[in-house]
Parts: structure tokens; sequence; C-alpha cells
């Protein structure tokens, strides 16, 4: 019986050990305790791929701090941004307001402001 409870303490430690987390310019989701966040989805100029610019009041030098990276740094992608606002949820927040930036002359793209429950 010993054994037993040793060999799940161990493969418990070894899981949580090997989990990875998502995080913002270091900072991990878990950390981030703001009231708001904004969020929007940035696509790929030359592939199929949607990364999510996540936004909380931190001091941004470069656009591309603001993207939602793993632990080695790589940025993760998202179906979309709404696929992102879904993930949010587990983390405690809720959509709170829509609005539309203009990204060209002709174009323009969702921005979702989330808010803690």
């Amino acid at each position: 019986m010993k054994k037993l409870i040793l060999a799940t303490a161990l493969a418990v430690c070894l899981g949580l050990f090997s989990a990875r987390a998502q995080n913002v310019n270091g900072v991990k989701l878990t950390d981030i305790h703001v009231d708001y966040i904004q969020i929007r989805a940035v696509k790929s100029f030359l592939a199929d791929k949607q990364w999510i610019a996540f936004e909380y009041g931190q001091k941004v030098g470069d656009y591309s701090e603001t993207y939602i990276r793993d632990d080695n740094d790589k940025k993760l992608e998202f179906n979309s941004a709404l696929d992102c606002v879904n993930k949010m949820k587990g983390y405690g927040y809720e959509l709170f307001s829509v609005y539309t930036e203009q990204t060209g002359t002709d174009s323009n793209r969702p921005v979702y402001v989330l808010k803690r429950k």
C-alpha cells in the first residue's frame, strides 16, 4: 500500500512539473489579477494562424510582447478570439464589451473586453 501511495505521489509531482503555463511577457495568466483585460486576434500574414494580443494594463515596449505564449516563449495559436474568450472563463473572466478597431482603410477587427467575475 505504501508503494502505491508513493508511486501516485511521484506521478502527480512529475505531472505538475511538466505542466505548461500560458504567459504574457513572462507573467503567467494565473498571476494576473486585474478587473479588466482586452484581447484581439492577430492573423499571420503568410499562414492561416491566429495569435492573441492580451492587454491588462502592462507597460508594452513592443506589440509582440502582448502575445500569449507558452513556457518555451512560443506564441500560442488559437482558433479565434472567441476561443480565447472561452478559455479566459476558466481564469475568472466574462465577456463585458466588444468594439472594433480600424486596421486599415477598409478593414477592422473586433476587440473583446473581459471583466473579472
